[in-house]
């Protein structure tokens, strides 16, 4: 079936959290970080808050499919600030999902590079060649027969990361429709991933800042 984009629009915008220096947003799943190439494609987060906030700018992203925190810059020195934070992994982020079965231990990691699968992007692949290298930490929150909630903590920021990682360990994410078996596919109509907790240093004031965003699903 071909992909048609139905963005969500209620509401249209959550805007968490603002002030002269950056404005944080929680998006919803099915809607578009940035806008896309295609005309149809031109909703997104950053298109909608650009329309009451001129200043955005782009600092990182999120998958389409998944929701959660989404951090913009308002000013071209705090965009330098929070891009140095986020390439020097200064940041704390963690993200909840629930995938499919209970993991065999409480916790533990996945370190495996990764590279984009060029015929079939824009998935991701594990390539010990030519792929960089990508760690996530993960536990496991609480589980039931078919599936667990599990706290995931990237140390690195490679496309579709959680979603590859949690597919190799073979507990994929429940709705991922380019990652996930069928059953876990079939569980959920939306992808069950969600940035639920960003910590930076704030541009201003050069104080900690954390946000939360409370989980959806």
């Amino acid at each position: 079936m071909a992909f048609v984009y139905n963005p969500p629009t209620d509401p249209w915008l959550d805007i968490m959290y603002y002030d002269n220096d950056i404005v944080v947003v929680n998006k919803p799943s099915g809607l578009l970080s940035v806008p896309g190439r295609e005309l149809h494609h031109r909703d997104s987060v950053t298109s909608r808050l650009m329309r009451v906030l001129p200043s955005t700018v782009v600092v990182h992203r999120l998958d389409m499919d998944t929701s959660g925190i989404m951090l913009f810059a308002l000013t071209k020195a705090a965009q330098s600030h929070i891009s140095r934070q986020f390439q020097q992994r200064t940041t704390s982020k963690s993200y909840l999902a629930r995938v499919l079965g209970k993991p065999s231990s409480h916790n533990g990691s996945v370190e495996l590079p990764l590279i984009c699968d060029w015929p079939n992007r824009p998935l991701q692949k594990v390539c010990y060649v030519d792929g960089k290298p990508s760690l996530t930490h993960w536990e496991v929150l609480e589980s039931d027969q078919l599936s667990s909630l599990i706290k995931l903590t990237p140390i690195t920021g490679r496309s579709h990361q959680l979603r590859v990682h949690m597919q190799q360990i073979d507990h994929p994410i429940l709705g991922d429709r380019f990652y996930g078996k069928p059953d876990a596919v079939g569980m959920s109509d939306r992808l069950q991933l969600h940035a639920h907790r960003l910590s930076i240093i704030h541009p201003g004031t050069d104080e900690p800042i954390t946000f939360e965003a409370a989980c959806p699903f």
